[in-house]
């Protein structure tokens, strides 16, 4: 009779702790002390700007400032569709990019529109996500979203990776 007793003990208390969940959610964020939830916010801003600061070197075809905010081994890849309209993944060499950046001429404008920022950060690790509209000389040229991926060793923030779709159709949707 015991041992019956203790099984029936034992399979009730796995079942409570297997299917129990934690409990966490929002409100428990909310009521985390102020300089935490202002930690946080301020670690978002700080990876924000390091994406904005890779943007301000684009725009203004300045490789020091990109390889600025870059780690020295960044890997780049576009997701779009080749000529016969398969979706292709294709890796873009880093110095390849920044040649193709700073050569294009002072008669061609070109802008990529960024519609917003996404943080998301795990420690030392973190992900900006940014849709996006590209224009050159004032004409929508394609539209996508721009995924970077960053890690922070020494207290500095670098991007490591970066990876981008790239369409010519549905540009005027909601991306992200």
């Amino acid at each position: 009779m015991k041992l019956k007793f203790l099984f029936f003990t034992i399979a009730i208390s796995f079942l409570i702790f297997a299917f129990a969940k934690p409990v966490v959610n929002s409100i428990e964020i909310l009521d985390a002390p102020i300089d935490y939830r202002i930690r946080n916010e301020s670690g978002e801003e700080e990876v924000q700007k390091i994406v904005e600061t890779f943007f301000k070197g684009f725009h203004a075809q300045d490789s020091i400032l990109i390889k600025s905010v870059v780690h020295e081994k960044v890997l780049m890849q576009s997701i779009g569709k080749n000529n016969t309209g398969e979706v292709v993944l294709s890796k873009q060499d880093f110095n390849g990019f920044l040649t193709s950046i700073c050569s294009i001429p002072e008669s061609t404008s070109f802008e990529e529109r960024i519609d917003s920022y996404k943080v998301r950060m795990d420690g030392k690790m973190a992900n900006v996500w940014t849709p996006y509209s590209f224009y050159i000389n004032g004409a929508l040229s394609h539209c996508g979203t721009n995924s970077f991926q960053l890690f922070k060793r020494d207290g500095v923030w670098k991007i490591f990776y970066i990876v981008d779709t790239r369409d010519r159709e549905g540009c005027g949707l909601k991306r992200g």
